[in-house]
């Protein structure tokens, strides 16, 4: 018998079929709504303050119950799902997903809706790596897994600026509960379905073991510097914050070298080291930290220089997100002709222009020319990001695919809260500076604190809130361009 296409075909990687790609649509859909879950309280709490009463702490803790937990147990779940399968975990925090959006939704005490916000973000640690990691699995051609994470990268993009939009349209008609109970019927579409498109992967029978003690340091260590960073950014220097991160940098320092001396480590540094993984990690850190640290601002611009509803701010906000799904797909297709990391260069620097051509925007600035270097530079973000999490997650082996997609996923929270703390500093230093000496002491710190202060401070106010944000684009473009060197430097020439 001879099979003169057999050596040709051995070697190359199985293509997906329908069943891959409608898994894959099954499995993005709750995807998206664990991102959306960050931010769809926005509307809501004006609403559950009027019914739970909550005091001043606790609502912060609804509000942000979910991002830290969802943050910190995101490299445990990326390493349980190796282990014990990650449709299993997905499986799992589905169900979880779907209990706590209930338990959520009929909320009768501000204690009983932060516990249910809690289970939420372990439910979404579940579903984030492993989501990303299955993708590794089903996808095996690198042309066709460089599509499917560009889809995967434009929901999580998506997400968080729909989430406020969704909140709003909901709440025109139905009660806060409802924008809870709007994610169970994706998540038992899920659970219905991905057992039957989707196939178990996992190590091999006989791999390591789940580390009890790195999942609890790497818990540990990463709360309290993102709950550090974050709570600096809003208030300023404070003990309690600084030694949260001192703290947690501490414990993050004995988990590596924990993992240094393990023979089977639950992060391999090893990969952390590679140019293709590492690099990666790097520059993602560095794009997130000006996505997040940039949105503060703008949706600040919106709301209180432009006087935008929440819900007019909401829908604007998503305009930019269209350009993304355009610039991505082109970014992914020029990517298999050229280098990727020209292509992640040039959208670094695109993104940078984008950050640039805002650095002009003044109070008589047209909103179209704040549209247009939003749109850019969120087009130059994605398209970077994209190639970055596709690059990293083909350079760990599929052994690992769940904790490295999960380190991914924790370096862009980490990004997320350095970008706050680095361009929020910046844009305080500008706007205290270009504040008059005579403004109230509450009008020089912050524009909310002009509010009520009379009409030639607030004018003064939103002009100086013009010029800090302007000073926040400068460092988000320095950061792009930053991120841009290090990827013609760091992942040249990496497959």
């Amino acid at each position: 018998m001879t099979l003169t296409a057999g050596p040709s075909t051995a070697a190359e990687p199985a293509r997906a079929g329908r069943r891959e790609w409608t898994a894959l649509g099954v499995l993005m859909l709750p995807l998206l709504l664990v991102s959306m879950d960050v931010s769809v309280l926005y509307f809501a709490i004006p609403s559950i303050a009027a019914d739970l009463r909550p005091g001043a702490t606790q609502q912060l803790w609804i509000l942000d119950m979910y991002g830290f937990v969802l943050a910190g147990l995101l490299v445990t779940m990326g390493s349980l799902g190796d282990r014990v399968g990650r449709r299993k975990l997905v499986l799992f925090g589905a169900a979880l997903f779907g209990a706590a959006s209930i338990a959520a939704a009929y909320a009768h005490s501000p204690g009983a809706l932060i516990g249910a916000r809690a289970l939420l973000g372990v439910a979404g640690a579940c579903l984030m790596p492993s989501t990303l990691a299955l993708i590794r699995t089903l996808f095996q051609d690198p042309a066709q897994r460089a599509k499917a994470v560009t889809l995967w990268t434009t929901v999580m993009a998506s997400g968080i600026p729909l989430g406020p939009v969704v909140s709003g349209a909901l709440l025109e008609h139905f009660w806060w509960g409802s924008v809870f109970l709007i994610n169970l019927p994706a998540m038992a579409l899920l659970l219905v379905l991905a057992p039957l498109l989707v196939s178990e992967s996992k190590e091999a029978a006989g791999g390591s073991r789940f580390d009890f003690v790195s999942a609890g340091l790497s818990l540990v260590a990463l709360l309290p510097v993102i709950y550090g960073i974050k709570e600096l950014a809003k208030g300023g220097w404070a003990p309690l914050p600084a030694l949260a991160v001192a703290f947690g940098v501490l414990l993050g320092l004995v988990f590596v070298r924990r993992q240094l001396r393990l023979d089977e480590p639950m992060i391999d540094l090893r990969l952390v080291r590679t140019p293709a993984y590492g690099g990666s990690l790097l520059v993602n850190l560095l794009a997130m930290a000006a996505t997040v640290g940039f949105a503060v601002f703008l949706t600040q611009y919106l709301q209180s220089v432009l006087g935008q509803s929440p819900l007019e701010a909401a829908l604007w906000s998503l305009v930019p997100t269209g350009a993304a799904m355009v610039a991505a797909p082109v970014a992914a297709v020029l990517a298999q002709r050229v280098d990727r990391a020209y292509v992640m260069g040039g959208g670094f620097v695109v993104s940078a222009a984008g950050f640039g051509w805002l650095v002009g925007v003044e109070r008589g600035t047209p909103f179209w020319v704040v549209l247009v270097g939003s749109a850019v530079y969120v087009a130059g973000l994605v398209s970077a990001m994209t190639l970055a999490n596709e690059l990293a997650l083909g350079a760990a082996p599929p052994e690992r695919a769940g904790v490295a997609a999960a380190v991914l996923e924790a370096g862009s929270e980490l990004g997320g809260a350095l970008g706050m703390a680095v361009l929020g500093a910046i844009g305080a230093a500008v706007y205290t500076a270009a504040m008059p000496s005579s403004a109230p002491a509450a009008a020089r710190e912050t524009l909310g604190g002009a509010l009520g202060a009379g009409p030639d401070v607030l004018a003064a106010a939103r002009g100086a809130f013009v010029e800090a944000m302007s000073g926040a684009a400068v460092g988000a473009a320095l950061l792009m361009l930053l991120a841009a060197g290090l990827s013609l430097v760091l992942l040249r020439r990496k497959v």
